[in-house]
């Protein structure tokens, strides 16, 4: 199957929604092994006008959509044809004990090198859903990402209707120019990057942009059909609003993790979530545009344009112009807030919400931005970001390997639980000599501990929003809110029922945001802010999970071609 999906995939798509269909009438089957081949390799790419080489795997921009079943195991050859070294993250998969096959460079490996080899051997277990997959080192996932779909058990059916077809919708962004190349020269002037010049609907940016009336997705209707849609933001840098002209969407799943079913006229997703929604062919035939553009809030520069894509009703010559659908301001904060209020978790007897109610460990960490000193860059410093003043820095050697042989002198485990100078977060913006600290410092959690981490973010240069992935886990958005955390009235107010859960969530602009999780997954895990600029500059760190005393609680050796350093 993993050869047809590399071959075709609308046949596998079809393929899949006819077996997720035979599922429900068939009796469960052994878990199978699903095997695929990624050739990460070089090809010349148009958009926009511009042709220029990118980085993909087999070929492909977006890369293979990855299909598999609840229980299955996969293994994934990774072959690197390319000029640069490479790693790949299986964003949203647990890894259970095997933290080996998580995928960022130099955290849980090290890259794999230009003509080798190294094969993502992990079960999926007790997942289903839409998740992802991008390249985690440099900026490469610009162009190396693809979808992860997991089916249900066979003899399990959604939690909700049926869907008659389903689709992929990957949003993403495009530079004209060569990324690593103009993120060198902007690191070297200590200048933020050029925003991207277009963002993207499966690779492509729709017809408002030049030289794309062939780059434009369109996907086909029936009327009075109901659609599930996978959507997944794979942009770098842009949180973005989805909608559909004309269309109600209902949000049926984030993370891939089941929510309470709501409709709204548009979602809003950060780089590295997903989400799926449901929608109903059911106005008059015609064409109407699918749109995406970023939400951003704070005073910080973005590629304000809009991609668009086609949902086309069966018989509807494409002379018909489509219509837009009227997206939310580009700044609305309270469209933003009142969106991310009404995510809650299905919390149904197969599906609970088990929310640690009782807290072992409480972590604040706040999230700033400094200057350091660099006598070559245009203005004698450049930008750097940090959790609790710490900005981290990236080691030569994989975190878990220097963890699991006990290698001296790679990373220290004093980073604090709490910033070491309280203040006023967000007040007016601070922009005096903050004395930000560099080093490889992580958080040792004890096995089997409910940790509660709040993220707060503050007015160090400027506030922003930011979206936090934590590897190896899903935790509960228990509380967030607009300002500074107060530890003595805020736990009031908290969702301890029906948080929703997920494993990417979103700071607020000037706010803050609590997330709770059992560290039950042993092993050492990034947890960083997914704005490829911001982690670059330091907004990172690591979780070192101890083994716990069961002989299923520890660590797996590592395979015998985990790349070498």
């Amino acid at each position: 199957m993993a050869s047809i999906c590399l071959r075709n995939r609308f046949l596998c798509t079809f393929v899949f929604i006819f077996f997720g269909f035979l599922g429900l009438i068939t009796s469960p089957a052994e878990a199978a092994i699903k095997k695929y081949q990624f050739d990460v390799q070089v090809k010349n790419v148009s958009r926009l006008c511009h042709a220029k080489p990118i980085v993909t795997v087999n070929g492909r921009f977006p890369g293979p959509t990855i299909y598999v079943r609840e229980g299955d195991r996969l293994q994934i050859n990774v072959t690197n044809h390319a000029q640069y070294n490479m790693s790949i993250h299986w964003h949203g998969l647990k890894q259970y004990r095997n933290g080996w096959a998580d995928g960022p460079a130099y955290v849980t490996q090290c890259p794999i090198q230009t003509g080798s080899s190294y094969t993502y051997d992990f079960n999926v277990t007790g997942q289903r859903g839409t998740l992802w997959w991008h390249a985690h080192i440099l900026w490469l996932r610009a162009t190396v990402y693809g979808a992860i779909v997991i089916m249900p058990k066979q003899g399990t059916p959604f939690p909700f209707a049926q869907p008659y077809r389903e689709t992929k919708i990957i949003l993403g962004e495009w530079w004209n120019v060569d990324v690593e190349t103009f993120v060198n020269k902007a690191n070297s002037l200590g200048l933020p990057p050029n925003s991207s010049d277009a963002h993207t609907i499966n690779g492509k940016p729709g017809p408002l942009f030049p030289c794309s009336e062939k780059h434009t997705f369109a996907m086909e209707v029936e009327q009075g059909k109901t659609y599930l849609l996978r959507i997944i933001n794979a942009a770098l840098n842009d949180e973005l609003f989805f909608a559909i002209a004309g269309h109600n969407l209902t949000v049926v799943e984030v993370d891939a993790l089941y929510t309470k079913p709501f409709t709204t006229q548009a979602i809003l997703i950060a780089p590295g979530q997903t989400t799926n929604v449901l929608v109903k062919a059911n106005q008059a035939s015609g064409r109407y545009f699918m749109a995406a553009r970023p939400f951003m809030d704070a005073p910080v520069p973005v590629d304000n344009k809009t991609a668009t894509a086609i949902f086309q009703y069966r018989g509807v010559p494409n002379t018909v112009l489509p219509s837009l659908p009227q997206l939310p301001n580009p700044n609305d904060t309270s469209f933003a807030l009142s969106y991310n209020k009404k995510l809650r978790s299905l919390n149904s007897p197969n599906f609970p919400a088990n929310v640690p109610l009782k807290v072992d460990r409480k972590l604040f960490y706040t999230i700033g931005f400094g200057k350091e000193s660099c006598p070559s860059c245009i203005n004698g410093t450049r930008f750097v970001a940090s959790l609790n003043n710490i900005s981290f820095e990236m080691p030569q050697v994989g975190l878990l390997q220097a963890h699991y042989f006990n290698l001296k002198g790679v990373f220290k485990t004093d980073f604090p639980d709490r910033p070491s100078t309280v203040f006023n977060y967000t007040g007016a913006p601070l922009t005096a000599n903050l004395g930000t600290s560099t080093g490889t410092r992580l958080s040792k959690i004890a096995f089997n501990s409910t940790v509660e981490l709040v993220l707060q973010d503050t007015n160090l240069l400027t506030v922003e929003s930011h979206p936090f992935h934590l590897h190896g886990y899903n935790f509960f958005v228990v509380g967030n809110g607009i300002g500074n955390f107060d530890p003595a009235k805020d736990p009031a107010k908290y969702n301890l029922v029906d948080p929703v859960e997920r494993n990417t969530v979103g700071v607020p602009t000037g706010g803050w945001t609590a997330i709770r999780f059992r560290a039950d997954n042993p092993g050492v895990w990034f947890i960083h802010c997914h704005l490829e600029l911001h982690t670059g500059w330091g907004l990172k760190t690591a979780f070192v999970v101890e083994d716990g005393p069961g002989s299923d609680q520890s660590v797996l050796p590592p395979p015998k071609d985990l790349p070498p350093c």
